[in-house]
């Protein structure tokens, strides 16, 4: 990444270690207003207090959690697709670069889906945006994801990996990813990139262990965080279960260590 002005932009997103916990809120277009994401600066102000970085949210939000802004940075996400259209992949851009900037936005957030039939035109708005986004000094990060009617794994390695060296050479700064299961097979994918690797959370997480472990092993394979939503705000204590994963990903403790602190938040 060149420029100081993405340089900046990024301390403000990630932490200065270069390292983030970002909290995506962008699941209302496609999904409604889910539970967790009924109030959202409601929702900011749990993440916030729990230690988060930075949040992902569309235009119309930005305004609703401008008060909790300022200790959390923003990406404004130009992706969007709802769940009832007949091909929920087909992501279309809904906001351009000037109007992020327009906004106050730290950060531009994208969504690619590889593998769907809409593909070549969602690589081709990926690059278009990229090219703004140098000339505009703002960080780019990409949610790239295999995903379309013949993907029958979205985290198998090598597709994670495709997508990743897709993402990387089209200009991202960040990266999102699905987690390929394992340290060792994470740390192919964070090898075949030189920029910050975040991992998505997916669905809800069976338990408070298994996804603090997918956490953890991720950072050991190199991975840079996480970009994780429904794990934050449908938990039980979006507050304490970010603190715990914050403590992963800035404080480099072990997962006993935050599983501990989760449960001591919980007396």
């Amino acid at each position: 990444m060149t420029g100081l002005g993405k340089r900046l932009r990024l301390r403000r997103l990630l932490g200065p270690d270069g390292r983030g916990v970002v909290v995506p809120m962008d699941h209302g277009v496609s999904e409604g207003p889910m539970p967790g994401l009924e109030r959202p600066a409601e929702t900011c102000a749990r993440v916030r207090d729990g230690g988060a970085d930075s949040v992902i949210v569309h235009k119309g939000l930005v305004k609703t959690i401008a008060g909790e802004l300022g200790q959390l940075g923003f990406w404004l996400h130009l992706s969007a697709s709802t769940g009832l259209n007949p091909d929920p992949n087909d992501k279309r851009l809904v906001a351009s670069v000037e109007e992020a900037l327009r906004l106050g936005a730290d950060g531009i957030s994208i969504h690619v889906n590889v593998g769907s039939p809409e593909e070549s035109r969602m690589i081709e708005d990926m690059g278009r945006v990229a090219t703004e986004c140098d000339a505009r000094g703002i960080p780019l990060l990409a949610m790239m994801y295999p995903r379309g009617h013949e993907i029958r794994d979205p985290h198998d390695l090598e597709l994670v990996k495709k997508v990743a060296r897709l993402g990387y050479e089209l200009g991202a700064d960040v990266l999102k990813v699905p987690y390929t299961g394992s340290q060792e097979s994470f740390r192919d994918v964070v090898r075949g990139v030189d920029v910050p690797v975040l991992i998505s959370g997916g669905p809800k997480a069976p338990t408070d262990r298994a996804f603090l472990a997918m956490v953890e092993g991720s950072l050991a394979a190199g991975g840079a965080g996480v970009s994780v939503g429904r794990n934050f705000w449908q938990h039980a204590d979006p507050t304490a279960m970010t603190r715990a994963v914050a403590r992963l990903v800035h404080d480099r403790v072990t997962l006993d260590a935050a599983l501990a602190e989760l449960e001591k938040a919980r007396r």
